[in-house]
């Protein structure tokens, strides 16, 4: 049976709701909990694979090669953070080959000036000129092999030049044919409720994190505001961080006597884990292999 593309998946009318994916056990785990498609975000890939912070440090090979892996690990199509396109308007044809190459289904391309850059949808400190995003916007969805490629284009302007400016220039992108807009920077509901309602009807692109670094918004909220896709960044790593760094902490304790024993809580993920893995899987390859050259081998 023919899975849906991604844009098929979010003209179906239902609110999209997409985690961040930052190796491939994770993007597995997001698979087999049923979600559609999932978003793959450099400042947490950064972190998983490199343990290094989302400041433009890696380039475009070390961020395909970390995506491949995401990517090969599941059936379900996946948006990719693409940066700026990774340097000028023939980078940004490159990115967007190079993705498509690697089974990615659509690219969030920014306007965050690269020599600035900073992680996150609050913290930029420069944007670049529109002229130059709107030339690398042209370029990446002439470079798409097709419409089921999609191009989202980001601006970081909201926390610099304001709201209104970051309007303007995510209204452009739509005029340049890109398939929906993510204006980055929102805070108080008021903003969300602006830009949700200058874009609905379009592929609206929004983050929620968690944390109170925002005024946090239900997804009901969201959608009535006219946001059709939410992605949850970062939620699914410091997750990971926390429970990491909780049981370090206890296997400190255990080698002092403070504690004498750690809970158990990998018992009850094992079956998830192994589940997710696979194991079941090439168990069952083994045996097969193992039943045929028992049989070939005769009595």
């Amino acid at each position: 049976m023919k899975k849906p593309t991604l844009r098929e998946i979010h003209d179906a009318g239902k609110l999209l709701i997409t985690p961040l994916a930052h190796d491939a056990l994770s993007a597995r785990l997001i698979a087999r909990a049923g979600f559609a498609s999932f978003n793959i975000g450099g400042s947490s890939l950064l972190a998983s694979r490199h343990a290094l912070p989302d400041l433009g440090l890696a380039a475009l090979g070390e961020m395909a090669a970390a995506i491949k892996d995401v990517v090969d690990a599941v059936d379900i199509p996946c948006i990719a953070d693409a940066d700026d396109g990774y340097g000028d308007v023939k980078s940004t044809v490159h990115t967007v080959e190079t993705y498509h190459r690697i089974g990615v289904r659509g690219v969030l391309i920014e306007d965050q000036a690269r020599d600035m850059k900073r992680p996150g949808a609050t913290a930029a400190l420069a944007v670049a000129p529109i002229e130059l995003i709107e030339a690398k916007l042209r370029a990446a969805l002439s470079a798409r092999p097709d419409r089921d490629f999609v191009v989202i284009g980001r601006t970081d302007a909201a926390g610099l030049e304001g709201v209104d400016a970051a309007l303007r220039r995510a209204e452009r992108f739509l005029k340049l044919g890109c398939d929906g807009v993510f204006v980055a920077g929102l805070k108080r509901a008021v903003d969300f409720e602006k830009i949700g309602g200058a874009f609905k009807g379009q592929w609206n692109m929004t983050v929620m994190p968690e944390g109170g670094r925002v005024e946090w918004q239900t997804p009901q909220q969201l959608r009535a505001f006219g946001y059709t896709q939410i992605v949850y960044p970062n939620s699914l790593i410091l997750s990971v961080v926390r429970a990491v760094e909780a049981k370090l902490q206890a296997m400190q304790a255990l080698e002092s006597g403070t504690i004498a024993a750690l809970d158990p809580p990998e018992q009850l993920a094992i079956k998830t884990y192994e589940e997710a893995v696979r194991v079941k899987r090439w168990n069952d390859i083994e045996s097969e292999a193992a039943r045929t050259i028992a049989a070939a081998s005769g009595p």
